[in-house]
């Protein structure tokens, strides 16, 4: 299905900034901006340039509510692509309710979650991935979120897809040429040539799909699980590295029977801390029950630290870092708990190859500055301004799904098959990559987006 169409005439409203603050935004969008505007406002909308900002007061009849500035944009100069008006006033919530009620009142309709947005992509003012990209954006959490949402919205990604696109188009209609001559048994395309231009765009859609891994990553945070066993210190380390005492302390064995969350960012990156129930065998239901969700959130970190506080033998070590079950994506830190017992040099020489070996002291905070430069340097690179990384499930699923047809496309031409079922196969990865970028889409796709949007934007 095609791209839906704009065919709303309503005037929308709605507030565009969070409530309780100094100064607060209220957006309008549609046909009727401007005269609703107007007809609140002091002074006159009706003949004002776009881009202009106009200070004055609004009233409901003689009862005035505020002093506010407006400002105009002018279709299609908009971010909606629509008649559009912006009103600056004080972050009351009382005046901000009772300018949008006296708005709706005078004909505009309120907002849905993401209308305003859905309204820029329906206009043609940004693509689907564009638009997507909003929400991650006002969502982004650390700088490396941060710069892959602000790419992809400034149209990075939709500018490669659409270099895809053009190549796959150039290919299409060279076969499709070929079956208006189809008498003449006419070849317009060398097929070794399209062979390895296809190849060269499956390679391109793949390393695109490989990207996600780390673009989820990025984009969430680092899942770090705190593993060991009982009393090892992971509460007290949990509590070190974000600066606060977030988990409970104690001596007892199994106080903590379930996970405990947090984040911090380091160098622009956000890393998730999970401390998780001390590893052992027991017979305390609850507590098994705490040990096997340790299992569960330590098989989806990206990076594991075992915190030990017992001077082993490397020997010992190594069965316990074979207990773990990681998977060889997953990076493990051997964290010497209690630095002042260990010979840590002899320890990390004999583990060389096992894991990365760090010594500290969760309770005095001795090389805990030492683990978060480990954790940074590890990720430093990922996310940077000029790379694509894909981040939203959504696009990884139709590019796996383009791959699939491009697969087949590459096998029907090594194969010699008819130039018709080659040209079909594209026609389907032109389909998957037009999904991401909007130009095929349905009604319920778009709703189910921009439904996660917040209201006002």
């Amino acid at each position: 299905m095609q791209k839906p169409t704009l065919s709303s005439a309503t005037t929308i409203a709605a507030p565009a900034s969070g409530s309780g603050g100094a100064i607060a935004l209220i957006r309008l969008s549609g046909p009727e901006a401007l005269s609703i505007a107007e007809s609140i406002f002091s002074k006159p909308l009706a003949s004002a340039k776009g881009y202009t900002a106009h200070l004055g007061t609004i009233a409901d009849g003689k009862r005035l509510l505020d002093e506010a500035i407006v400002t105009v944009f002018r279709a299609p100069h908009s971010y909606t692509g629509e008649e559009m008006v912006e009103i600056s006033c004080h972050g009351s919530t009382y005046i901000v309710q009772e300018i949008l009620g006296l708005l709706v009142r005078r004909g505009a309709t309120p907002a849905a979650a993401g209308e305003f947005t859905r309204r820029a992509f329906l206009n043609g003012k940004l693509d689907l991935s564009q638009a997507e990209a909003v929400a991650d954006l006002i969502a982004s959490e650390s700088g490396a979120a941060h710069r892959i949402a602000l790419n992809q919205m400034r149209g990075g990604y939709a500018v490669e897809l659409a270099g895809l696109r053009d190549k796959l188009l150039h290919i299409t209609s060279l076969l499709e040429l070929e079956l208006d001559f189809s008498e003449e048994d006419v070849e317009f395309a060398d097929r070794k040539e399209l062979q390895q231009l296809l190849a060269d765009i499956q390679g391109r859609c793949r390393t695109l799909a490989d990207s996600f891994r780390t673009g989820n990553i990025l984009k969430n945070g680092v899942p770090v699980a705190i593993v060991g066993a009982p009393n090892a210190g992971k509460s007290t380390l949990l509590n070190r590295l974000i600066g606060e005492e977030r988990a409970i302390v104690s001596e007892v064995a199994g106080t903590t029977r379930d996970f405990i969350e947090e984040s911090i960012v380091l160098e622009g990156i956000r890393f998730r801390f999970i401390d998780t129930a001390g590893l052992r065998h027991t017979d305390d239901r609850i507590e098994a029950l705490g040990i096997e969700r340790t299992k569960e959130r330590m098989a989806r970190a990206q990076v594991v630290l075992l915190l030990i506080a017992e001077p082993f033998s490397a020997a010992e070590v190594r069965r316990q870092i074979a207990e773990l079950g990681l998977s060889p994506e997953q990076q493990l830190i051997v964290l010497l708990n209690k630095n002042d017992i260990w010979d840590t040099a002899d320890l990390a020489h004999d583990l060389t190859g096992s894991a990365r070996v760090l010594s500290l002291s969760a309770r005095t905070g001795v090389g805990i500055e030492e683990l978060k430069q480990v954790l940074a340097e590890k990720f430093a690179h990922r996310g940077e301004a000029d790379t694509l990384i894909v981040t939203n499930v959504r696009h990884y699923d139709a590019l796996l799904r383009a791959d699939d047809a491009l697969a087949r496309a590459v096998t029907a031409l090594k194969n010699g098959l008819p130039a018709d079922l080659v040209s079909e196969e594209i026609r389907q990865v032109l389909h998957h990559l037009g999904e991401i970028t909007g130009e095929i889409t349905t009604d319920d796709i778009l709703g189910n987006i921009f439904s996660k949007f917040c209201i006002g934007k």
